[in-house]
């Protein structure tokens, strides 16, 4: 999503004379778009913010700007700690950017962290999207309203919130054709996605089935999504929808309830495993991936051990794993934290089983012909890089000519990572 953001405030700012430059020595203006999900988050931007202030230390500086959700979390204290910032704008509230920097003054600080959202997504339907990438990303849905203890999102991206529906299909029209031959809807929560017209409910199943109609687009995805708005008509979409890829990044975080229910993540595990089964059943090819945390506060030695039966159960074919760290404000940051040995010793023994998984899905392709979208050529080689259906990155041999195609290629070999392999069969162009 922050990626998403970032292009769209570079289509905002563009709109009064800014420009993307790559000359660092000499821009007029620094915006750093933060993501505060991850652990000292903080701390990075005040050392990029310091490698800024020292290639500008016997010249004029730029302004200096904070987006994203450190600059929600922290605001004024970011404004006061370091002198050389001078605006903090939460990401709820880069509508706004342009009004700042056209009223810009020196030495006097500015700060926007309203929950702003639905002026934001006003301003971001008359702002043409100029992403021309193959794979591009389109924000359906922001905001959460779960409020999972260990969770830092709804105080810095605020309530759920989702797009006019007709608003989402405009941007995705102008993303196929500005040469997007997949698109993949974000949301803190996509699968809660649910706007009102007319008396009509649209969901993100709406949304899916719409975009199929689309003959230039050959892929549709979405991330990240919450197993308690799994709901029906998104599971038959794995039924009766070709292009929603058959991979599914869905969240569980503990394969114990007593974990979970610590946690407040409002599912237990036997309702992820009905939502597993009911979509396996119904489409034998798909796969999922999830994201885990080791070492919550509560979670025993059997908690622990049942995360890894779940593990071996489902064969996650990609994950994310993480040991649990406080973040400010959150539930979970009055609780007094584990012993970081013992939860690095879990994690290892996660990551093993985990990693275990994900490269004997890999080599289980090795000597068959997959479908692969070519998105570009990889910098300073010969070589190009594209995803097959289950988000696997493919380096292969290719041309310029098959960017935008999806092509047949034999896998040759891989690692845990990434497959590698030849074309086979050039299909008709994307």
């Amino acid at each position: 999503m922050n990626e998403y953001d970032s292009k769209r405030i570079f289509d905002i700012v563009g709109k009064i004379g800014y420009k993307k430059t790559d000359d660092q020595e000499n821009a007029d203006c620094y915006i750093i778009n933060t993501c505060h999900i991850r652990d000292k988050a903080k701390e990075k931007v005040y050392h990029e913010v310091g490698r800024i202030k020292n290639i500008y230390s016997n010249k004029n500086k730029p302004i200096m700007v904070i987006a994203g959700c450190v600059a929600q979390a922290e605001n004024q204290e970011m404004l006061k700690r370091e002198p050389f910032i001078d605006v903090v704008i939460g990401p709820q509230s880069y509508h706004k950017i342009n009004k700042i920097l056209k009223n810009f003054q020196i030495n006097k600080k500015e700060e926007e962290t309203e929950f702003d959202t639905i002026s934001k997504f006003d301003l971001l339907e008359k702002t043409k999207n100029s992403d021309n990438a193959v794979s591009s990303f389109l924000t359906i849905q922001e905001g959460c309203d779960k409020f999972c203890h260990f969770c830092v999102v709804p105080y810095t991206r605020g309530p759920e919130c989702s797009r006019p529906y007709k608003t989402i299909l405009a941007e995705a029209e102008e993303l196929i054709k500005n040469g997007a031959r997949e698109i993949t809807l974000l949301g803190q929560n996509v699968n809660a996605y649910s706007f009102t017209e007319n008396n009509k409910e649209f969901r993100i199943s709406s949304i899916i089935n719409e975009l199929e109609n689309y003959s230039e687009l050959k892929r549709i995805r979405y991330t990240t999504s919450h197993p308690i708005d799994m709901t029906e008509d998104l599971i038959d979409c794995y039924y009766s929808n070709k292009k929603l890829m058959p991979f599914i990044h869905l969240p569980i975080q503990s394969g114990s309830n007593k974990v979970l229910k610590l946690m407040n993540r409002k599912h237990k595990v036997e309702d992820y495993l009905d939502i597993y089964s009911k979509l396996v059943k119904i489409n034998s090819s798909i796969k999922f991936s999830s994201d885990f945390m080791v070492g919550y506060p509560g979670e025993e030695k059997s908690d622990f051990e049942q995360t890894i039966k779940l593990v071996e159960e489902i064969k996650f074919i990609n994950s994310f794993s993480f040991i649990f760290s406080s973040r400010p404000g959150t539930k979970a940051s009055k609780l007094k934290e584990y012993d970081i040995n013992q939860s690095k010793e879990r994690l290892v023994e996660l990551q093993s089983n985990l990693f275990k998984n994900q490269i004997n899905h890999n080599k289980s392709l090795i000597n068959k012909n997959i479908d692969v979208l070519i998105e570009n050529k990889i910098e300073k080689q010969n070589k190009y890089f594209g995803r097959n259906e289950y988000l696997n990155p493919v380096i292969l041999d290719g041309d310029k000519n098959d960017i935008g195609k999806i092509v047949r290629v034999n896998i040759e070999n891989c690692n845990q990572n990434s497959l590698f392999g030849k074309i086979t069969n050039k299909m008709e162009a994307a």
